[in-house]
Order: C-alpha cells, then sequence, then structure tokens
C-alpha cells in the first residue's frame, strides 16, 4: 500500500537515499510498464530490478476458493513475467543489468497446504531458465533467482488462512537480513542460482534422490501441527489487496533455540533422503 511505500521510503531517505515510489499492481502489465520508464526516468539507468512478490494462501486445495489460487498465481508467477518484461528491453538497450527473482524452497519442492504457491515458484524457476537461455547474446544482462528456506517476516501473518488454525513455520526459520544479505551481493557478483538455508540445500539434495519425500515430509509436519494449533479466523488475507499495517523486517516466528536446529534439520532430511533412495532400489540380488 502506499502509505506503507512512504514508511519505507522516509527511512531511506533520512539514511540519505534518493527514493522515488510508485505504487503499482504488479498484475497489470502496463502499470509495471510505466514504473519501469519512471526508474530509468528517475536513475538514469536500471542496473538492478528486484521482482518480490510474493503472496499465497494456506489451506487443502479444495478448500481453498479456486479465485483465491488464480489470483496467487497471476500474482506471484505473471506479476514477476510482468516485470521481466517492462524491465528487459531497457536491460537490452543498456547491454547491461541484473533482474533477481526471489523464488523459494517452494521452487524445488512441493509445498502442501499451499499448492498454487507453489506452482507459482515451480514456474519462475522454469520462466528463469528459459530467460537464462533467450539472453546469451548479452552476458551482462544477468537473470539471479534466489531459493530461501522459511524466512521470519510477516509475510506468514500476511497470508490468506483457509485452515482454522494459528498459522507457523517449521524451524529453522531465517532472519531476513540473511535474504537480503544474500540479493544484495548479486548487485557485484551476480549467479544464475542462490541457495540460502540448509533446508533448501536439503530440500535439493533429497528431492534429487527421492523426489516426493521433502513434500511428504512437509506435509506430515503441517497436518500434525495442525492438529494441535489454536483457532484463527479463515481469511483472504493480503491476495487480492495490501495488508493495513505498518512495513515491518521481523516477523516474530523464531525462537532462541532455532540456530542449532538447522544443521539438525538439514541432516534429518539429506539422511532420509539417502535411506529412501537406497530403499527405491530394485533387488539385483
Amino acid at each position: 500500500g502506499e502509505a506503507a511505500l512512504e514508511a519505507v521510503a522516509r527511512t531511506c531517505r533520512a539514511a540519505g537515499a534518493a527514493v522515488l515510489t510508485v505504487p503499482t499492481d504488479v498484475t497489470d502489465a502496463d502499470a509495471v510498464a510505466r514504473l519501469a520508464q519512471q526508474a530509468r526516468d528517475f536513475c538514469g539507468t536500471i542496473d538492478l530490478w528486484f521482482s518480490n512478490v510474493g503472496v499465497g494462501a494456506v489451506g487443502r486445495f479444495t478448500e481453498v476458493p479456486i479465485a483465491v489460487h488464480q489470483q496467487t498465481i497471476r500474482s506471484n508467477l505473471i506479476g514477476h513475467m510482468n516485470d521481466a518484461h517492462a524491465v528487459l528491453p531497457i536491460f537490452i538497450d543498456q547491454k547491461q543489468g541484473i533482474f533477481v527473482n526471489m523464488i523459494s524452497m517452494g521452487g524445488i519442492a512441493g509445498t502442501p497446504f499451499s499448492a498454487a504457491y507453489g506452482a507459482s515458484k515451480f514456474g519462475l524457476r522454469g520462466f528463469s531458465e528459459a530467460l537464462r537461455a533467450e539472453l546469451l547474446d548479452w552476458p551482462h544482462i544477468h537473470v539471479c533467482d534466489v531459493y530461501p528456506s522459511f524466512v521470519d517476516t510477516p509475510a506468514l501473518r500476511h497470508a490468506g488462512n483457509y485452515t482454522g488454525k494459528a498459522l507457523a513455520a517449521p524451524p529453522p526459520i531465517l532472519d531476513p537480513r540473511t535474504v537480503a544479505a544474500a540479493v544484495v551481493r548479486l548487485a557485484d557478483r551476480p549467479r544464475a542460482t542462490t541457495l540460502v538455508g540448509a533446508p533448501t540445500w536439503a530440500a535439493r539434495i533429497a528431492h534429487a534422490i527421492a523426489p516426493t519425500l521433502p513434500s511428504r515430509i512437509a506435509g506430515i509436519w503441517f497436518d500434525r501441527y495442525f492438529g494441535h494449533a489454536a483457532p484463527a479466523p479463515v481469511t483472504r488475507g493480503n491476495v487480492s489487496a495490501p495488508p493495513d499495517d505498518m512495513p515491518a523486517i521481523d516477523g516474530g516466528f523464531r525462537h532462541p533455540c532455532a540456530r542449532p536446529m538447522t544443521t539438525i534439520a538439514a541432516g534429518t532430511l539429506v539422511g532420509a533422503g539417502l535411506i529412501a533412495a537406497l530403499l527405491a532400489r530394485p533387488n539385483r540380488g
């Protein structure tokens, strides 16, 4: 929302930055194109475009209205495509630029209880791969994907909730500053793929070995969690409209003991993947 954008802008200006805010609906391609032109006029060039749109709704696929699933895809996939369609011609004209696609661990393994969100992230992964292939003639234009695991931002509170239960994320949960630092590094050292968080690495390895394992583990965790979670109202969240609170960095989901669990969770997931792969091998005896 405009008020939240201005609040962030004030913080940036206080730190000495020149800031232009342009409230934009990312599902409106013409509006995104105007945003790109205003950004170029304001800055002279566009060096890095951070496509960080992400909304979602939690609930069993059949219990979430199909309109909510559709809007999630429009925002998370079509919104990023609108970003790229607006800025890539500028990059080509400049012969340089960095397009950063915020994806998620959900672009590596399926996301039970958030099927449309996972579908949008898998779509973004394929979209980025296609763009990189098309841009081979422009070696100084980079398409960079970022895959964090669960991040401690207010996003989970803003999500649509069709479970009837209070939402939480499985530990370990990343500090959002860790993810921000990974994005900033891409400005100087662009790379196609950046994985952030041990669970993302574990999911990637486990998915390569036993493709159904990571989503099964996630499904079991959420199913058990919802069986004991406190009741909460059903809400569409920010799927169709911006949240009405002021911007914040931290979501308050992390716990002091979460850091040691990073290694435990990653090791458990990879170990389970190896066991599953061994059990799945045909008996050649």
